[in-house]
């Protein structure tokens, strides 16, 4: 089921604050003046949720050469984070969701389909955002598998 997204590039990036794995917490304002690779996925420990993290895992070297923060997006508990993020050395910082307020804000929340079965669920999109707390690039229809290079890419 495609998703109709709200935000465009060009658009502020919604403001957030949330809890992250190993007890942090994060607001997108902390990363002023850096682009900021904000990443939604549906679920932690899932398949191509899994491929697409570890992708970015081992494009994370690069990512920080050219100065990027990457900031993975879900609405799995911060517990739930920690195991994933140790379970494949993930490098990059997690938010946990659990409100649905980020997801809401970035129009990524919506209907899905899988096997006959309609749900709500996390749509996998990503946002760059640039230094300038600005949408410079919106990948509605993400691929796990080659994801992390096009955004690479992209910076």
């Amino acid at each position: 089921m495609a998703i109709e997204l709200k935000l465009k590039v060009g658009d502020r990036a919604p403001e957030f604050s949330a809890p992250t794995n190993g007890g942090g917490k994060v607001s997108l304002s902390d990363f002023k003046g850096k682009p900021v690779i904000l990443y939604f996925y549906p679920r932690d420990n899932t398949p191509g949720c899994t491929k697409e993290a570890c992708r970015f895992r081992d494009h994370f070297a690069q990512f920080r050469e050219k100065g990027a923060v990457v900031l993975g997006v879900s609405v799995d508990s911060v517990k739930s984070h920690d195991r994933f993020v140790t379970k494949f050395a993930l490098p990059f910082t997690l938010l946990a969701d659990t409100d649905k307020k980020i997801v809401q804000a970035y129009g990524v929340w919506g209907e899905k389909s899988f096997m006959g079965r309609t749900y709500m669920g996390i749509h996998r999109v990503t946002f760059l955002i640039g230094p300038d707390g600005t949408i410079k690039k919106i990948w509605p229809h993400v691929k796990p598998e080659e994801h992390a290079a096009e955004v690479l890419a992209a910076l």
